[in-house]
């Protein structure tokens, strides 16, 4: 994580100067105290956030750049609705009890799904289409696309359409780069092929495997008519993600108590969900 990097690096600096000064920095206890609430590294696909500020390219300016095409919300002229979105699916694990909370309270989510996983648990791909909610492609091996050729970003998307399509009988129009992080070419791409690339306006941070209370507070955070909450249905190895399955009935209850009505996606943001059938 970033922000790991960068406390270690200061502690680095503050311990040399501690001893250029002669004095002795003593050890932590062993009781671990210090990493109190910290999350132990997790597999790849844990780590989620906003694009690094060393990225050439915002993503305010891509939205700006390739309106219509980059979307991180809706605009709030469309009244009081707002999107979940739920990454990495579909986890055996995490996905069924997200989607029984979903069914449940009678919410329409969106999914974006990594192919590799629809191959290996097609059932549970059904099963989210089935019961109503939207899906989006997150490419088939959860990659960082910029470290990508433009050749292998096409093969990540399309190997993805083409097991969704075999699954539950088409391809979605819906892109959802890991990490969130794309480039202005691999845009053009997906422009010219009649994707729409949705990232998120409000992050539950809930891939840092956290409560479900610090979980609620992030989502409701920030958050606004035409907005799109990044949570996860499906997690790295080892990694808990239940405190996005207690933390999402109390979020729906509060969210409907502000008078919020929930979409999936392409609700928010009038688009079709499913690419033309090939001829």
């Amino acid at each position: 994580m970033l922000h790991r990097e960068k406390w270690s690096r200061w502690l680095a600096a503050l311990t040399v100067g501690l001893m250029l000064a002669g004095t002795a920095l003593v050890p932590a206890e062993a009781n671990g105290a210090g990493n109190a609430g910290q999350a132990p590294a997790v597999a790849a696909f844990a780590s989620k956030g906003r694009k690094p500020a060393s990225a050439p390219v915002s993503w305010s300016d891509l939205q700006r750049r390739y309106r219509g095409v980059f979307v991180l919300r809706a605009s709030s002229s469309g009244g009081r609705r707002v999107a979940l979105t739920f990454d990495d699916v579909p986890d055996p694990r995490y996905t069924p009890l997200v989607l029984n909370v979903l069914k449940r309270k009678r919410v329409r989510a969106t999914f974006f799904v990594v192919g590799s996983r629809a191959a290996k648990h097609p059932g549970l791909l059904r099963r989210i289409v089935n019961e109503g909610h939207a899906v989006g492609n997150h490419t088939y091996s959860h990659p960082e696309l910029p470290k990508l050729s433009l050749g292998q970003v096409k093969r990540e998307i399309e190997r993805t359409g083409t097991t969704i399509r075999t699954t539950v009988g088409f391809e979605p129009t819906m892109i959802r780069p890991p990490y969130g992080d794309i480039r202005p070419a691999q845009l053009e791409w997906a422009k010219s092929r009649g994707y729409t690339v949705i990232n998120w306006d409000v992050d539950s941070q809930d891939w840092r495997q956290i409560p479900a209370g610090v979980v609620l507070r992030n989502a409701i955070k920030g958050l606004h008519s035409g907005s799109i909450v990044l949570m996860h249905a499906g997690g790295g190895t080892g990694q808990n993600l239940f405190g996005t399955v207690n933390a999402l009935p109390k979020l729906i209850d509060q969210l409907r108590a502000k008078g919020y009505e929930l979409v999936t996606v392409p609700e928010l943001l009038h688009i079709p969900e499913r690419r033309p059938k090939r001829a």
